[in-house]
This record gives structure tokens, sequence and C-alpha cells, in this order.
């Protein structure tokens, strides 16, 4: 038996292309929030990232990204880690794939605690404990470190973006880190 080879281009699409489809279709995401744990794999701390969002201003959010056509979902983790924090992160991708949620973006605001307003995305999310030394790339301006009473509460939650405060409080909930 031959096998066929799957021709997979870059797994982008163009512009257009892609302002197209994301007005038909959800488009599937990775979410990941990258903490500290102690020797017991008790978190310690969650990693947020500041950035300029696409309204302006400038906001805490958190490891997030489109799986490319023909990407596995550990590969897609693995790059946007690698994207946002560095090549000296030293993530702990999960030995399985099956996320803590699954977040559902819309463009409408309200619909669900996430928002995006230039699509309707699904999102898998993930904790991922990270050991190395993180240095922000790309779009990703700093990274800070919270405790997780400090993650959850006001001020921090206020100032993240797309509903990532939510995500961030679903994570510590599913792990028994938020009373």
């Amino acid at each position: 038996m031959s096998e066929t080879a799957i021709d997979t281009g870059d797994g982008w699409f163009e512009r257009d292309e892609l302002d197209a489809l994301r007005k038909r279709l959800p488009i599937v995401y990775v979410d990941a929030i990258p903490v500290r744990v102690d020797s017991d794999g008790v978190i310690q701390h969650v990693g947020m990232l500041l950035r300029t969002p696409r309204d302006g201003g400038i906001s805490r959010a958190l490891v997030s990204g489109r799986v490319m056509y023909h990407e596995r979902i550990r590969d897609a983790l693995a790059r946007h880690l690698d994207k946002d924090l560095g090549p000296m992160a030293l993530p702990r991708l999960p030995v399985t794939l099956t996320p803590f949620t699954v977040a559902e973006y819309f463009p409408t605001p309200g619909i669900t605690p996430y928002h995006d307003p230039r699509q309707h995305a699904v999102s898998l999310a993930y904790i991922v404990p990270v050991d190395g030394d993180c240095q922000p790339q790309q779009d990703a301006l700093d990274i800070a470190w919270f405790t997780p009473e400090e993650a959850v509460s006001p001020v921090i939650q206020e100032g993240m973006a797309d509903g990532h405060g939510a995500l961030v409080r679903t994570a510590l909930a599913s792990t028994g880190r938020l009373v």
C-alpha cells in the first residue's frame, strides 16, 4: 500500500482567507497557564504575560494561540510556550492531552466568560509547569509570577484580557488551589 503525501504547506492562511474563515468556522486554539510548582506538584506561582492587546493598552494574558493545520496539540502547545516564554523555559508538557477545561471564545461578549472579537474559537486549556528561565519573546513584553491568591485578586483579574482571568480561576479551582 502506498502512502499519500499530505501537503501541509506552512500551516497558515493568507490574511484575507483567515478573516473569511473566522467569520464562518470555529478555530481551534490552545491556552497554557505556566506555573511554578513545589516538589509535591502544588502550584506556588502562576505566570502571566504582559501584552499589548488588539484594542490597545496593556494587559495580562496567558500563553495562547492557534493550532495549525496538520499540527498535533502537543506540538502546538510546545510552539506557543517557546514563542512566548523563550527556549529556556523548560515546560513540562502534560503526559495526557486531556485539558483541564475547554474554553469557548465568542465574538459576542457575555455568552461565555471568554471573548475574542475576531472569531468563534474553541480552546483546549492546559496547566503547564515550567522549570527554566522564562524570557518573554515576540509580542510578549514581560512575564510576572503571582501566587495563586494574587492571581485571582480583583486587581490582577481586572487587568486580564479576553477572559483569561476566568481561565486562571478555573485552573486553580481544578487543582484544589482555590478555596
